[in-house]
């Protein structure tokens, strides 16, 4: 728990100091954010990427390899 956190969470806090609790709101999202980045994360972001790529022509990809296997089936 972070020291923002402790003092939001504090009886004395106001409970209309937005600012405090937006901080450490801010402080824990932030703290997963770098827990985040793990062994992995490039090779997940790669892939986020590639799909992103990919998805909008998988029915035009897969149009155009329906007719070549058709194509090939004629021959």
């Amino acid at each position: 728990m972070t020291t923002l956190e402790i003092m939001a969470d504090s009886p004395s806090a106001i409970q209309n100091d937005f600012v405090s609790t937006d901080a450490a709101d801010l402080a824990s999202h932030m703290d997963q954010c770098a827990s985040s980045r793990g062994r992995f994360f490039s090779l997940h972001s790669g892939l986020q990427s590639a799909h992103s790529l990919a998805s909008p022509r998988i029915v035009t990809v897969a149009a155009v390899l329906a007719i070549f296997c058709g194509l090939l089936a004629l021959a």
